[in-house]
């Protein structure tokens, strides 16, 4: 499984959907799992074009009086598969991300939960999400994949949210720039990657995700 976070660079907002389209592409020519994690102002047309859309962030409020905020119910009339919560760059409280994953598991929405370490990814594994995604803020965007420069992270990760509980599936990401570091992130127990800016700028980012996809 590759999730692509689109976040909101200078790329994503210029053409959104050309990024979702390569995603199509690729799952259509490998079968393989490909979410892409787009920002709230493109998920409909998104949605619309590619069945793997997950937003970027949901929060745990039902439809109601709650300005701003962006509930599993409208994400789910949407047509998204799920969320991303507690990115780095959108940290939330734990007791919400608990609400959060609640609420889009009652909608019927997958739910990929963000950890900055073993010790975060356990206590989040207590809330039982869809996925996990370990991924050091030190290394988001670096270039360095922790799946070479800090592998224990993904070993004792695996192994302490599997203890939890055997149907999480856990994701590597922070660094994750190449075929390479998903084959790493692969042997050490990963289930798949999530990754941003490597996928965004790439020259040709369709060649670029092949070749990924040619690991799984």
């Amino acid at each position: 499984m590759i999730v692509l976070n689109l976040k909101t660079y200078d790329l994503t907002i210029a053409k959104p959907l050309l990024f979702v389209d390569v995603a199509k592409e690729v799952v259509d020519e490998t079968g393989l799992r490909i979410v892409v994690a787009t920002p709230a102002p493109y998920l409909h047309q998104s949605a619309e074009r590619f069945s793997g859309i997950f937003a970027q962030h949901a929060d745990p409020e039902p439809a109601g009086a709650y300005t701003g905020s962006i509930s599993a119910e409208m994400l789910k009339s949407l047509k998204v598969k799920g969320s991303l919560i507690n990115h780095s760059e959108k940290k939330v409280a734990h007791k919400k991300i608990k609400a959060t994953v609640d609420s889009l598991h009652m909608h019927g929405l997958e739910s990929l939960v963000c950890a900055a370490s073993t010790k975060e990814a356990v206590e989040i594994a207590a809330y039982m999400p869809t996925y996990i995604a370990v991924e050091p803020p030190e290394l988001i965007g670096s270039g360095v994949s922790v799946s070479k420069s800090k592998p224990e992270i993904v070993i004792n990760s695996v192994k302490a949210v599997k203890e939890v509980n055997q149907k999480i599936k856990v994701l590597c990401g922070a660094g994750v720039s190449n075929k390479e570091d998903v084959k790493k992130a692969m042997e050490l127990g990963s289930e798949g990657v999530l990754l941003a800016s490597a996928f965004v700028k790439a020259k040709d980012p369709k060649a670029f995700l092949r070749e990924l996809a040619s690991v799984f």
